[in-house]
C-alpha cells in the first residue's frame, strides 16, 4: 500500500517538475523543449529538479523577436 503511494507521489513530482520547466522555458529560455527535456531527466533526482527549477524561476525573461 506504501509503495502505491510512494509510486503515486513520484509521477505526480514528475509531471509537476516537466511542466512548471516547460511553463518557465517558454518565457525564460530560446527553447521550451529542451529545458522540459532537462527538467524531465532532473525529476529522477528531487534536490536537482529543485535547484534547475529555482535557477529557470530567477532568470531573466529572454527577448525573442
Amino acid at each position: 500500500m506504501y509503495s502505491l503511494i510512494l509510486i503515486t507521489a513520484f509521477i505526480l513530482f514528475l509531471i509537476f517538475v516537466t511542466c512548471s520547466a516547460y511553463r518557465l522555458g517558454k518565457n525564460k529560455t530560446e527553447n521550451a523543449r529542451t529545458a522540459a527535456m532537462i527538467g524531465f531527466a532532473l525529476a529522477f533526482f528531487p534536490p536537482f529538479a529543485l535547484v534547475y527549477l529555482l535557477i529557470l524561476l530567477l532568470k531573466n525573461d529572454s527577448a525573442i523577436v
